[in-house]
């Protein structure tokens, strides 16, 4: 590559960098936190239907297939909520990883595409939090204020 080639890839790697990380954030807690919280809806409307498939199809070891519908279908309605609103967004991360990884390991082993993609998503949200589109830092700045007092 000529030399001007290198500097407009640099050049375009720095303009690049300065898209806001907060946007990244907020769209993967929206995205996440739709998909979840649609399959809580279905799981809520059909609710006969689900407790056939966790017993027909989902198999979910260890427990009862109306116990594991319940816990996923209650997961599913309500931690969607903390992400949209940015609350606890790191707390409310690990149980939909925990589901993630059940869903994985246990009902849909070929699905690790969807899964990966969820999971780095969830991962990000974990490491790097909410971003500032979210209560978590509004919540955090009044901290800090009160704080400096």
């Amino acid at each position: 590559i000529e030399p001007s080639g290198i500097a407009w890839l640099d050049g375009t790697r720095v303009w690049l960098a300065r898209f806001p990380l907060s946007i990244i954030q907020l769209a993967g807690r929206i995205g996440v936190g739709a998909t979840f919280f649609k399959a809580g809806l279905l799981k809520y409307q059909s609710w006969e239907f689900t407790v056939r498939l966790f017993q027909e199809e989902y198999r979910v070891p260890l427990l009862d297939p109306a116990v594991a519908a319940r816990i996923a279908m209650v997961q599913e309605l309500t931690i969607p909520i903390l992400l949209f609103l940015g609350l606890g967004t790191r707390i409310a991360t690990l149980p939909l990883l925990g589901m993630i990884a059940v869903i994985q390991t246990f009902v849909y082993p070929n699905a690790y595409n969807e899964h990966l993609v969820w999971g780095a998503i969830l991962v990000l949200l974990l490491t790097r939090g909410p971003g500032v589109f979210s209560l978590d830092y509004l919540i955090g700045q009044y901290a800090r204020r009160v704080g400096a007092r």
